[in-house]
């Protein structure tokens, strides 16, 4: 049939050769997928991962990268969210419904904690916070209706490590169900799976990505009825992702684990370096013997990453503290960690934590890719604000 150029620039004939190779996967873009014909449609199951049905359930790119991030979590089963909070929420409406109660760290991530508050001022589901060290005592905190209990491993600004397999235990013997935010260690410093955890929730934002361009996040399973679960509420929420981000995140697993070992190497250098300092008065870093929950980082941890929290001495004010990060030259102020380049960001975490004991102020470092010597420096220069009045 002859067509008009109206049609020709709508409609072409060409079909590229098969037998491309190329070591990135290809990025698809799609709202509408195609089907062969009628039939094809009409078998088509949106929740069977073996075909393709709209581009909000997913695209040839969108699925590699979910099975990809199985694999380095050792789960068997993904999915994709705008953001880590997103992957959060996605969690929490899945499985709990008005009535139910829902556990969390009380050091954990803020908007968490927040989203939390939402679920029990609007929607009947009580949210209770527990000390992140609580361990196998979580047993008697477990209600009848008590159905899932999120950790944090560490907590992303206090640094607190939790005993997961005694919390996981406690939970299992209680019917319910244990979720983790493992971000801090993209996946690769804790097994998740292993330590007895049922669901894995990632920010890949961080160091999967790499660049600090990227917002996604990523919830991983081993059970398929959990799964379902799951896939019914991000079917309901709307929950898609673009294939370029999924590009950029697929991108950065090749080098994650060279990045994530040299942010770790640094961090300890530079953490190591204000522990020695008089103006500090602790470092909050879980591969140090003093952080609490140190021996369980030790016995189920293999590494740490670039982010750790200092506590300077309580003679030295907000103010001071808040012109030290001024004065800061490559580290940029900033939330979240993983890319490149060195954050440093205040916390007024007597405001955010029940039973904090520290009078000092907190401040949150994310080492990045500079030299930890440079990031020293700068620190030092830093400092002498400090003494100013």
């Amino acid at each position: 049939m002859k067509k008009s150029l109206r049609t020709l620039l709508v409609h072409s004939d060409y079909t590229p050769p098969v037998g491309f190779g190329a070591f990135p996967t290809a990025i698809h873009h799609a709202s509408t997928v195609l089907f062969k014909n009628v039939e094809a449609m009409r078998a088509r199951n949106w929740q069977d991962k073996t075909a393709y049905t709209y581009g909000l359930h997913g695209t040839p790119t969108s699925f590699t990268l979910e099975a990809r991030l199985a694999e380095i979590e050792g789960g068997t089963h993904c999915v994709l969210a705008p953001s880590g909070l997103a992957a959060i929420t996605l969690v929490d409406l899945a499985l709990l419904k008005t009535g139910d109660d829902v556990l969390l760290p009380d050091n954990v991530y803020n908007p968490n904690r927040e989203l939390g508050n939402w679920l029990q001022r609007d929607f009947g589901i009580s949210a209770r916070y527990y000390d992140p060290l609580v361990g196998a005592g979580i047993a008697a905190l477990i209600q009848p209706n008590t159905r899932l209990i999120w950790t944090e491993a560490p907590g992303s600004v206090t640094m607190e490590v939790p005993d997961i397999p005694a919390i996981c235990a406690a939970a299992h013997a209680h019917g319910a169900l244990v979720a983790t935010d493992n971000t801090w260690s993209a996946g690769i410093a804790f097994d998740a799976f292993a330590h007895g955890v049922d669901i894995v929730m990632q920010a890949l934002t961080k160091y999967q990505s790499g660049g600090s361009d990227v917002l996604m996040g990523a919830v991983i399973t081993r059970d398929a009825a959990l799964q379902q679960k799951l896939e019914m509420a991000h079917m309901r929420l709307g929950f898609g992702v673009g294939m370029d981000d999924a590009f950029l995140v697929l991108r950065g697993l090749a080098t994650m684990k060279l990045r994530f070992d040299a942010h770790d190497a640094g961090a300890r250098t530079v953490a190591a370096w204000l522990k020695a300092r008089p103006e500090v008065s602790r470092v909050l870093h879980p591969a140090f013997a003093d952080c609490p929950g140190h021996a369980i980082w030790e016995r189920d941890f293999t590494g740490a990453g670039g982010l750790f929290s200092v506590i300077f001495d309580e003679r030295f004010s907000e103010e001071q503290t808040d012109r030290l990060i001024d004065h800061l030259k490559l580290f940029k102020i900033g939330f979240s960690w993983g890319g490149a380049n060195s954050l440093c960001v205040p916390y007024r975490i007597q405001t955010m934590r029940r039973d904090w004991q520290e009078s000092g102020q907190l401040l949150r470092f994310n080492i990045g890719l500079e030299d930890p010597l440079d990031l020293i420096a700068d620190i030092e220069q830093a400092l002498q604000q400090l003494s100013c009045v």
